[in-house]
């Protein structure tokens, strides 16, 4: 027959002291998913008008639609839309297309990292503003192309 191990007080606070992580216990799949996307999203904000590295190379990108004649001008954290008494929303790319038409595009690492909140500014922003407002994400990690969705 076993012995049931029955600890003190003392000794039991004496083991947590010793170790203090106890192993974690088992994530859900939502806990997981907030932990990828903590993981992925950037370390701390840079200062304004400093791209991050996948809005840089946007930037390339752009001008070479420029280049190409698809893109007639863009500008990088230009345009800064008034939502609601103190909130608003910094687009990160103002676009004319060769059509004339200005877009706003927010750059994001993937289409996970697309967060709840800057959906329903942009939802909101668009329902405001006479501009056609996308998401843009890279096709592949570190691949060519580009994914736009548009709002």
């Amino acid at each position: 027959m076993s012995k049931m191990l029955r600890w003190t007080d003392e000794q039991l606070a004496a083991h947590q002291a010793r170790h203090p992580n106890p192993a974690p216990a088992a994530q859900s799949r939502a806990d997981r998913a907030a932990a990828v996307l903590k993981r992925n999203q950037a370390k701390g904000r840079l200062p304004r008008g400093t791209m991050n590295k996948t809005e840089a190379r946007y930037a390339t990108y752009l001008d070479q639609q420029k280049l190409a004649g698809a893109v007639l001008w863009w500008n990088f954290e230009g345009v800064k839309l008034m939502l609601a008494k103190n909130t608003s929303i910094t687009v990160d790319f103002a676009v004319m297309t060769d059509a004339g038409i200005l877009e706003m595009r927010d750059v994001k690492g993937a289409k996970a990292m697309i967060e709840d909140d800057a959906r329903a500014k942009t939802k909101i922003a668009a329902a405001l503003y006479p501009f056609v407002f996308k998401f843009v994400y890279p096709a592949s990690k570190g691949g060519a192309g580009w994914i736009e969705e548009e709002i």
